[in-house]
């Protein structure tokens, strides 16, 4: 499968409960953290949900 690189760029201070678990659950936490995940259906699910606060990139 293809790979996408996750860039966190904005804070979760102030954002719903559940942004904050995605964040987390993407391995992500602290501003300009980056992950490689497998780019799935899950994965673009999660990803789409938090949006706002990252930087996808393919990998």
């Amino acid at each position: 499968m293809a790979k996408v690189k996750i860039t966190q760029v904005r804070s979760t201070i102030g954002r719903p409960e559940v942004q904050k678990r995605i964040i987390a659950a993407l391995g992500l936490g602290k501003l300009n953290r980056t992950v490689e995940k497998e780019n799935n259906p899950a994965m673009q699910g999660m990803i789409n949900k938090v949006k706002h606060l990252l930087v996808i990139e393919e990998a």
